[in-house]
């Protein structure tokens, strides 16, 4: 299934695609599409539901955040062999992992909003996992079956905020809008080998990021696994899992975000996002 909510934001709706991705409105059936509607139970009482029963949604309505009520944001970083490698860095022994503030989320074609004083922010098209059931020291064999299914993120990021204000990551991930997700959370059956998935990311038209999650160093299992042992994951948290090569920042000279810019980026099977960047203060959802 792809699951969506669209509508103005903070007033969205939960709605679902059918075979010829026509969106059609859920909320007769489920008042919003969040962290009780993605265990296994409740995610197969949606898939019993014909979508040509439920009423179409008429023209273009902004998608939302996929899921409502995300209770926290996991990053992983360097989890890309061509991403370590353009940053001149080892591979990681073990996965770098920080968080990205809830409040940082945003629709797939909202604005992105550089913070005041912003020189330095770049584009990281990521894999997201949405964790589906209450996970605590689960093995990398079981991860998956914790997984409720999988969107594309987009992990902006300040880079001078990020390496040059400190040792912590977080300041530089958790602005307002730097977590586009969306536009679809695609439940895990639908995926035949999350492993085998191309990514791609367009800046102003111009290719910057091509990989595929077969470069991943760690594996979306290895990671759900790894990242249980260090706080338990909950129904509707999400786990971004790394960028391939091609950043602004691994540029030579470097290359990073103006207000005016176009961003398209997308994972196959996931859907794509189309972002404009503005100035701060200036975001807004588009209508």
């Amino acid at each position: 299934m792809k699951l969506v909510r669209y509508g103005r934001p903070g007033k969205e709706k939960p709605g679902m695609l059918d075979e010829e991705g026509i969106l059609r409105d859920l909320s007769a059936v489920i008042a919003d599409l969040d962290a009780g509607q993605l265990s296994p139970k409740a995610l197969a009482r949606l898939e019993k539901i014909k979508p040509d029963s439920l009423p179409k949604v008429r023209g273009n309505p902004r998608f939302g955040v996929p899921l409502a009520g995300i209770g926290k944001i996991v990053a992983v970083g360097l989890n890309y062999a061509s991403h370590a490698r353009e940053a001149g860095l080892d591979k990681p022994s073990e996965p770098v992992l920080f968080m990205k503030a809830i409040s940082s989320l945003s629709g797939p074609d909202d604005d992105i909003m550089l913070p005041r004083g912003s020189k330095k922010a770049d584009w990281e098209v990521e894999l997201g996992i949405v964790i589906g059931s209450r996970a605590q020291y689960v093995s990398e064999k079981d991860a998956l079956s914790y997984v409720a299914g999988y969107c594309v993120v987009n992990d902006v990021s300040e880079r001078e905020y990020q390496f040059e204000r400190g040792p912590q990551w977080d300041k530089g991930k958790g602005c307002d809008t730097f977590c586009p997700v969306g536009p679809w959370l695609v439940t895990r059956s639908e995926i035949e080998n999350v492993q085998r998935l191309d990514l791609y990311l367009d800046l102003n038209e111009e290719r910057m990021q091509t990989g595929s999650t077969r470069d991943m160093i760690f594996s979306a299992a290895k990671l759900v696994s790894y990242v249980s042992r260090f706080m338990t994951l909950e129904p509707g948290d999400l786990i971004a899992t790394g960028t391939p090569a091609g950043v602004g920042i691994g540029m030579r000279p470097p290359r990073f975000l103006q207000a005016g810019d176009q961003l398209r980026l997308g994972i196959a099977g996931l859907g794509e996002q189309q972002q404009q960047v503005v100035a701060y203060k200036k975001a807004k959802a588009k209508a």
